[in-house]
């Protein structure tokens, strides 16, 4: 019987390249520093964005502060 822990893996968000999801990963989930820099691109220049409205506060709002 094999009582070894089985190696969790998942798949890099950018590329879709499987990746060990290990401490020594630095760059988990990605597989690379380029992944991990392609992703962060994508949302800085809002190709990605998390859905719902813009909250900002609107002038009255900060009045009363």
């Amino acid at each position: 019987m094999n009582n070894k822990p089985t190696q969790k893996s998942v798949d890099c968000p950018t590329c879709l390249k499987q990746v060990a999801w290990i401490e020594k990963n630095k760059f988990r989930p990605f597989c690379s520093k380029r992944c991990k820099l392609i992703d962060f691109g994508e949302w800085a220049s809002e190709r990605n964005a998390i859905p719902g409205d813009i909250n900002y506060p609107v002038a009255e709002d900060l009045q009363d502060q």
